[in-house]
């Protein structure tokens, strides 16, 4: 794995000899620009404006152009020597929960090696006091032409610097999520909480896959073998305009529990709890409510039923009970 940096970690009094190694690489299938009528490779050349012909890459620099027009011109030696303490030394500023970092800030990830064997012992340190108290280091990072504020982090019993953008340059989200106040019903927060379980269910990120990236090279196998290009055939998109958001929260249950177990069955769907009924008064007063009234009446009803019932009863038993007859 190719060095990305080579410095030392200030912790405290602690200092540790460190390399970093990129920790994520991309798989993109690599495209270059060519001229679309004939194929041919289209390439981009240093033009000098001022004495207009091509110049090396070697005579390159950076630039700065000022408001008023004049250029200020900046050497690779002028850009290594800056006064800047963090261009050899990764300082450890404070140690934080992970939730105080909004993970918006955070940018590109390096892991974190040994420069030689005598670092063996504070690097477990610095590691092991990380994963006990379940925080994260603070610290600042100089790395190529900028200077990063990072986080020094465990992953896999290793060490990891996440380099993040400055607090200043997170745009404000005002005025995106809307501003009306949105009343949102228990029944469907209930709704929507199924379905995230449902849809989180035996979820394993590494099975995910680069659709993109496939059906890319399906279509450049198919134009280097001179076969038809494959189509798919593009699924309905979805509804821009939610009228009923319940059916909606039903129909995508009904759907993600059919995406997970298809063999189980159909499932019962979802019913929005009944309300609750008030219980009834147990007594009725002369000056009631029409409610109570009625059921008065009611009951006034099931008890003459009752009483008309009741002859039979002792009919029956009558009969029952009558002495027999000598023969």
């Amino acid at each position: 794995m190719q060095t990305t940096w080579k410095g030392t970690i200030s912790f405290g009094l602690v200092s540790i000899p460190v390399h970093l190694y990129s920790a994520t690489q991309e798989h993109d299938v690599p495209l270059h620009q060519v001229h679309a009528k004939d194929g041919g490779r289209v390439r981009m050349k240093r033009y000098c404006e001022r004495e207009e012909k091509e110049v090396p890459y070697a005579e390159i620099a950076k630039g700065y152009e000022s408001p008023d027009g004049r250029t200020v011109t900046l050497s690779d030696e002028d850009l290594a020597d800056l006064p800047l303490p963090s261009k050899k030394v990764i300082d450890v500023l404070a140690f934080v929960d992970a939730t105080e970092i909004d993970p918006l800030m955070f940018s590109k990830a390096y892991y974190v090696g040994v420069a030689d064997k005598a670092a063996a012992k504070p690097y477990a340190l610095l590691r092991d006091a990380l994963v006990a108290s379940g925080q994260i280091a603070v610290t600042k990072i100089a790395l190529r032409t900028r200077e990063s504020p990072a986080v020094l982090r465990v992953h896999d019993g290793t060490l990891v610097l996440q380099t993040c953008i400055w607090p200043d340059e997170v745009r404000p989200a005002a005025g995106i999520a809307p501003e009306e106040n949105v009343a949102v019903r228990p029944q469907e927060l209930k709704m929507a909480r199924s379905l995230m379980d449902t849809l989180s269910e035996d979820f394993d990120l590494s099975q995910l896959h680069d659709d993109y990236q496939q059906a890319l090279q399906q279509v450049i196998t198919a134009r280097l073998e001179g076969v038809e290009v494959p189509h798919e055939e593009e699924a309905g998109g979805a509804p821009d305009n939610v009228i009923d958001l319940m059916e909606a929260l039903r129909s995508s249950l009904k759907q993600a529990k059919g995406q997970r177990a298809p063999a189980a069955g159909p499932e019962k769907p979802e019913e929005e709890p009944a309300p609750r009924k008030r219980a009834a008064p147990k007594k009725t007063t002369a000056g009631g409510s029409a409610a109570e009234k009625a059921t008065g009446k009611t009951a006034a009803g099931k008890s003459a039923a009752a009483k008309k019932t009741s002859p039979a009863k002792k009919t029956t038993t009558r009969k029952s009970t009558a002495p027999r007859k000598a023969s």
